[in-house]
């Protein structure tokens, strides 16, 4: 899926993920950010989670993200929530940021393409996180086992067990957990078909309107087919194991 279409797909969302603003508010209570906290959010998209935990808790931080099209909707919210002086947006590949400072809370939601996958994500975030801080990822992971013909739609991901595995190779301790439930994940998933649909009937003569129309209909249908019921999704808050606290 190109850059585009999700800028499309997503263009009606403030959250680009599965998760509601209720556990977005509650994941902000369950890391008990303190005023003057720095995050960095990696792969930021619009920038809802810094934003809103900018101007509720009195942090600030540095978002990176691919796109110019979310980092012009980010620095619209935070200048709509009074927090455009705390928080600096940086576009560029989140995969390749790197920075000396180290920060309270490193994340990472619903992107770990940028790392190649979850461990390679995490690796990027160990060397700018503090070591008592907290790293937050986004990842799906499996409610049941998926059949042999969902296996190319939803490899890479395992069961929550073993996505916790995972964590320990990589050097974390899991220490809290927000997860999406179906209605999240239809809301984030189907409100996507609408727009889609929408933006197609505006645009018929568009050079991607073919291929986007390839993806939509394929995204209905691994959704209705596999996803709903073998696919969840979660933000997991993780602390550095204290020996590899450094």
């Amino acid at each position: 899926m190109s850059l585009r279409f999700h800028e499309i797909a997503e263009s009606r969302h403030r959250i680009l993920n599965p998760i509601t603003d209720d556990k977005l508010d509650l994941l902000g209570e369950i890391c008990r950010i303190r005023e003057g906290a720095r995050q960095l959010d990696l792969a930021c998209g619009k920038a809802e989670m810094l934003s809103r935990w900018s101007a509720r808790y009195g942090l600030s931080g540095v978002g990176v993200d691919i796109s110019e099209v979310f980092l012009a909707a980010a620095r619209e919210r935070a200048a709509e929530l009074g927090v455009s002086d705390r928080l600096t947006f940086v576009h560029g590949d989140a995969g390749g940021y790197t920075t000396e400072e180290r920060f309270d809370l490193v994340s990472c939601i619903g992107a770990t393409w940028i790392g190649g996958g979850l461990t390679g994500t995490l690796d990027l975030m160990r060397p700018m996180l503090r070591p008592d801080g907290l790293a937050l990822v986004g990842e799906p992971y499996w409610i049941s086992d998926p059949p042999a013909s969902a296996m190319k739609e939803l490899e890479g991901f395992t069961s929550l067990a073993g996505t916790d595995d995972r964590f320990e190779a990589a050097g974390f301790e899991l220490v809290e957990m927000v997860l999406a439930n179906p209605d999240s994940w239809d809301r984030y998933m189907a409100s996507q078909w609408l727009t889609l649909s929408d933006w197609l009937l505006a645009n018929p003569d568009d050079a991607d309107a073919p291929a986007l129309r390839d993806f939509l209909r394929q995204s209905r249908r691994s959704h209705l087919e596999y996803g709903r019921q073998h696919l969840g999704w979660g933000v997991f808050v993780l602390r550095p194991k204290a020996q590899d606290r450094t």
